[in-house]
């Protein structure tokens, strides 16, 4: 009964050694994540200029490519504005024309 005992006694020593040996691992395994998550924090942090930097060109990129395309709607209208003045002036001197030659008759 006494090697019994003893045996147990030793696989409980054993299996304590085990779950502290775990504890050990578990808690490294924790300090290395810890670590990484922080390394990754401090990587995100240091490139965060440079998010911004590329955002900002490309929102300036953006806004150039609007203005142009504005600059050109707003130059076709203007021609087309201007064709239908020069349209217009000669309508309007013919008729000027006609209400003064009319206007000589009466």
């Amino acid at each position: 009964m006494e090697a019994i005992l003893k045996r147990l006694l030793d696989a409980e020593i054993k299996a304590q050694h085990l779950v502290n040996q775990a504890d050990g691992e578990r808690d490294r395994i924790i300090r290395e994540a810890l670590a990484d998550a922080q390394a990754a924090n401090e990587r995100f942090t240091v490139r965060i200029p440079e998010i911004q930097s590329s955002f900002i060109d490309k929102a300036q990129e953006r806004a150039t490519q609007a203005v142009g395309e504005m600059q050109r709607r707003y130059e076709e209208r203007l021609a087309t504005l201007k064709r239908l003045a020069e349209e217009r002036s000669e309508e309007a001197i013919a008729a000027t024309i006609a209400v003064v030659l009319d206007s000589r008759q009466v």
